[in-house]
């Protein structure tokens, strides 16, 4: 099970940092200037092949957990909240995609003042996640 949790940890750390670097990607779409194609068209590529590759880094690190929660068992509160955040970063992985879809459209409406505060997201659910596997406070 040790080798488990370490494939859960390298696909979770990595997943991670394409949730916090694809939104950082957005806040720089959102201030291209308008007759800019050659920078929207490089950032666009850049957030595609940056999604494509974490997109399957983040399901490797769904199934490990859950490989883990099936070795061990699901007990303890923690686990249910902790349980819940991993839905919800699920949810705001497809959320990212679909806003990236919206780029590629050209119909984004969200300045990059929005996409800075979308882009803390998943900092506080990296905190809130760590805190409740290594403190498991209820």
């Amino acid at each position: 099970m040790l080798w488990v949790k370490a494939f859960h940890i390298i696909f979770v750390v990595s997943w991670f940092a394409g949730l916090f670097y694809l939104p950082r990607i957005f806040v720089n779409l959102a201030m291209v200037p308008a007759g800019s194609f050659a920078e929207r068209e490089r950032l666009l590529l850049m957030a595609r092949k940056l999604y494509r590759f974490v997109t399957p880094i983040g399901a490797l690190a769904v199934t490990f957990g859950l490989w883990l929660w099936f070795g061990f068992g699901f007990g303890g509160g923690w686990l249910h909240v902790k349980t819940a955040l991993v839905v919800g970063l699920i949810v705001y992985h497809f959320w990212c995609g679909r806003l990236l879809g919206e780029f590629v459209a050209g119909k984004n409406e969200r300045s990059h003042v929005w996409f800075r505060f979308f882009n803390e997201v998943p900092v506080l659910v990296l905190v809130a996640i760590s805190i409740l596997v290594v403190v498991k406070p209820f």
